[in-house]
């Protein structure tokens, strides 16, 4: 039993570096796609595809290379509409939308995931939304828009958001946590490898017969080193490696708990800036870090739907016995 449990606890912790280590790509993202999106030398939706297409390649090329895994048939439409939520309609939003909205309101807009995903798991999945988990996510989004505000109010310059960006990124955020909250046994079903390449070869195919011309025909040779550095990152680390770390961390937690890391977004984007000298450390900062990850800890704390059951299994037993 201690051996069973030391592996669970195990598990759980690579959970947790996965996911803050996909979601501090995804901070660095914003600023690559910012620049990559307003140069307008390619499309989003072109961008996507190149995106979608040289990523899904490299999870191919690895599966090959380890032992092959059968899918069911049945599971092919729902890996489908995975795909559609978890990357098509998740990654467009952004790409779209990102040159409109205001990092500040992109920060705020983000940081409702985790409230969307946990009411989705809680009809989805079945996932109970505690006293302690309800407490964690507020406290954490307390302090991401604590630090956004205090960031903004420092800022010099007024920079607006246009509607259509701002709905873009409500959109996101939705279309993301529904992939969280419907899709976890999906996939914890498969192993990563499996499901992303079958995840990326659909995205492939649905924006090939939008994008395909533009990424053909597009002058390769015009195009600055910059770009093609920025663009590389892109694929290799905001597509590739977050995107298998991801699944890897929803195997081992729960949704809201995945989707809490994206509160991890803003605060590496203010260490970062901090060591290149862009901003200085200051105790508004240290709170909101302190805020977010203390709200992270209390929702890893609280009770699963596993934990509820057994307890009320064992409840049960007792009362039985009695």
């Amino acid at each position: 039993m201690d051996l069973l449990r030391n592996i669970d606890n195990r598990g759980k912790v690579l959970g947790h570096l996965a996911c803050f280590t996909a979601y501090a790509i995804f901070g660095v993202n914003i600023i690559v796609c910012k620049d990559l999106t307003t140069s307008h030398l390619i499309s989003p939706m072109a961008l996507f595809l190149l995106r979608s297409f040289f990523a899904g390649a490299i999870f191919w090329l690895i599966s090959f290379f380890l032992p092959q895994e059968k899918v069911e048939s049945r599971d092919y439409p729902k890996i489908f509409a995975a795909s559609l939520l978890g990357f098509f309609v998740t990654q467009l939003t952004f790409l779209v939308a990102i040159p409109d909205v205001t990092p500040m309101n992109c920060s705020i807009l983000s940081a409702l995931s985790p409230v969307y995903t946990m009411f989705i798991a809680a009809v989805a999945i079945k996932e109970p939304i505690t006293f302690k988990k309800a407490g964690g996510v507020l406290l954490s989004l307390c302090g991401v828009i604590f630090l956004i505000l205090n960031r903004a109010s420092a800022a010099s310059g007024v920079e607006h958001s246009s509607t259509f960006g701002i709905f873009l990124m409500i959109l996101n955020g939705l279309s993301f946590s529904l992939y969280l909250g419907l899709f976890k046994p999906l996939i914890s079903k498969y192993s990563v490898v499996t499901f992303m390449k079958w995840i990326f070869l659909f995205s492939t195919l649905v924006s090939l017969p939008l994008a395909g011309k533009e990424v053909v025909t597009l002058r390769w040779n015009t195009i600055p080193s910059d770009f093609i550095l920025e663009l590389s990152f892109l694929i290799v680390f905001a597509t590739f490696i977050s995107y298998f770390l991801i699944p890897f961390g929803q195997k081992r937690l729960r949704p809201t708990l995945v989707s809490m890391y994206s509160y991890a977004q803003p605060i590496i984007a203010t260490v970062i800036s901090i060591c290149l000298g862009m901003e200085t450390l200051s105790w508004q900062k240290i709170l909101s870090a302190v805020m977010v990850f203390a709200g992270v800890f209390i929702v890893s704390r609280s009770r699963s739907a596993a934990d509820l059951s057994s307890s009320t299994g064992a409840s049960g037993k007792r009362t039985s016995s009695n």
